[in-house]
């Protein structure tokens, strides 16, 4: 295993990706690349609940706004590297699809490849669904101005 080819901002980075890809469009990439490594579940895929936190403004005191289902997995590759994934939602086959690609990324023989192949592409749709999003959001955006009235104000 051969971990200085990446920092822990880059694995972060590519973890984020993977979180944030949508199931269909992960798997349907992962599965034209026909790679097919051996590994052993460590903690197999489970479900569970997550408080959310906010901060008033964004800078004022915590509170909790509720509760969000996270699936969790970890798995080790027949070379001993470990893989992670935390992710919302209830899909275990798409947390243990991600732990695997982590564990991969992590690894100098397949990490040029993924980067390229998978990682990449799935940013660049992410950010394409976050344009899109901005754009619908801003599309009806309403700005409001006050008018003084008068000098005793």
């Amino acid at each position: 295993m051969d971990a200085s080819h990446f920092n822990t901002e880059q694995r972060r980075a590519w973890m984020a990706v993977l979180s944030h890809s949508q199931a269909s469009e992960l798997q349907a990439r992962w599965d034209s690349l026909n790679i097919a490594p051996e590994y052993t579940l460590i903690r197999a895929p489970e479900i569970g609940l997550v408080q959310v936190q906010a901060r008033m403004g964004g800078t004022g005191q915590r509170f909790f706004t509720g509760d969000a289902t996270l699936t969790r997995t970890v798995v080790k590759l027949a070379s001993g590297t470990y893989g992670y994934s935390y992710l919302l939602g209830r899909d275990k086959k798409h947390a243990e699809c991600c732990a695997v690609i982590d564990a991969l990324m992590q690894e100098s023989a397949h990490f040029q490849t993924l980067q390229e192949t998978l990682i990449a592409p799935l940013a660049a749709n992410r950010e394409q669904r976050l344009a899109a999003r901005r754009a619908e959001v801003n599309s009806s955006r309403v700005d409001f101005f006050t008018l003084v009235r008068g000098d005793n104000a």
